[in-house]
């Protein structure tokens, strides 16, 4: 007897049709490899047009918000999907999301004091819209039972197999992602993510510091010494930097030198304490300890995961 798991697809306005698709034919991969290891699982999914969904009657087990590609429709999602979303959810219906995708869920009031993951890129605009949601944006996939979300534009490639392994068994999984060589160790988003400031907030006095920390990183840089940049006492300085940026100076610091270090590895063969000085730290060990903290990963790990 055949175990069917039912999935849909929502497609809305902007979304990415690689994900749609994408997902479409790893479930019916996922089928003929479920066959293939004598599993009586099978997944049925189907797309559903956003503006269709009170004609699907039937009860899916599984909804998929993808990835948008180039609209804002995720940031005000209409009243009959988020009624629908909230419908399903209440009948047990397990929801997912990837990237841009938990903007819809959240702005559906599923995402309340819930653990969640959103692309990098959109972190702060997801905090600043939903403060009672917890963000974290390092995850690339956070299973939460019956909200699944996952981070970057491509994660749906994550939740896809998530859900091969939950509904089926990790061994298909696995074996489903060297089909597609496709890497099913575990990853996190912060892996990826690049660090890239804004400077259109408006402070002049903490943009002329960012410009100086952009060009002096390399440098033993001190809170005193950014003082100097922009006449300002240090207790207004770091209580406008942060309102700014939303970092301390300090971390600001770090994760443009990080970013830099990441840059050397990706391209070059330099040794980790010769670009440990060359981005301003004296000690490779604690630039080491620095590296690891935000992303993940030691230098040597990275360069065997991203150098080319």
């Amino acid at each position: 007897m055949t175990d069917t798991t039912s999935i849909c697809i929502i497609r809305y306005p902007g979304a990415s049709q690689a994900a749609i698709f994408g997902l479409e034919e790893m479930f019916l991969l996922a089928n003929i490899t479920a066959q293939q290891q004598h599993s009586a699982h099978q997944f049925e999914c189907k797309i559903i047009e956003h503006n269709a969904l009170s004609e699907h009657t039937s009860k899916p087990q599984v909804v998929i918000v993808p990835p948008s590609i180039n609209h804002n429709y995720y940031l005000e999602p209409s009243v009959p999907v988020l009624a629908w979303l909230k419908q399903q959810h209440q009948q047990g219906c397990i929801l997912t999301s990837a990237c841009a995708g938990a903007f819809i869920l959240a702005k559906a009031g599923l995402l309340e004091q819930r653990p969640v993951t959103t692309h990098w890129a959109l972190s702060e605009d997801f905090s600043a819209r939903f403060p009672n949601s917890q963000l974290r944006s390092a995850d690339i996939l956070i299973n939460d039972g019956d909200i699944i979300t996952a981070g970057g534009l491509m994660s749906w490639v994550d939740l896809g197999l998530e859900l091969v392994a939950q509904y089926t068994q990790p061994a298909i999984m696995r074996q489903l992602g060297k089909n597609l060589v496709v890497d099913t160790g575990p990853r996190e988003q912060r892996y990826y993510q690049s660090f890239n400031p804004s400077f259109e907030h408006g402070d002049k006095d903490i943009i002329k510091v960012q410009h100086f920390i952009q060009s002096h990183y390399q440098q033993n840089i001190n809170v005193a010494l950014l003082c100097e940049q922009c006449f300002l006492t240090e207790r207004t300085l770091l209580r406008r930097f942060v309102k700014a940026t939303g970092l301390k100076p300090i971390q600001y610091l770090q994760k443009l030198r990080v970013q830099k270090a990441c840059e050397l590895i990706e391209s070059s063969s330099i040794g980790t304490e010769a670009i440990a000085q060359q981005v301003g730290y004296e000690d490779a060990g604690a630039f080491r300890k620095v590296f690891i903290k935000i992303i993940g990963l030691s230098p040597r790990d990275f360069r065997r995961r991203f150098a080319s």
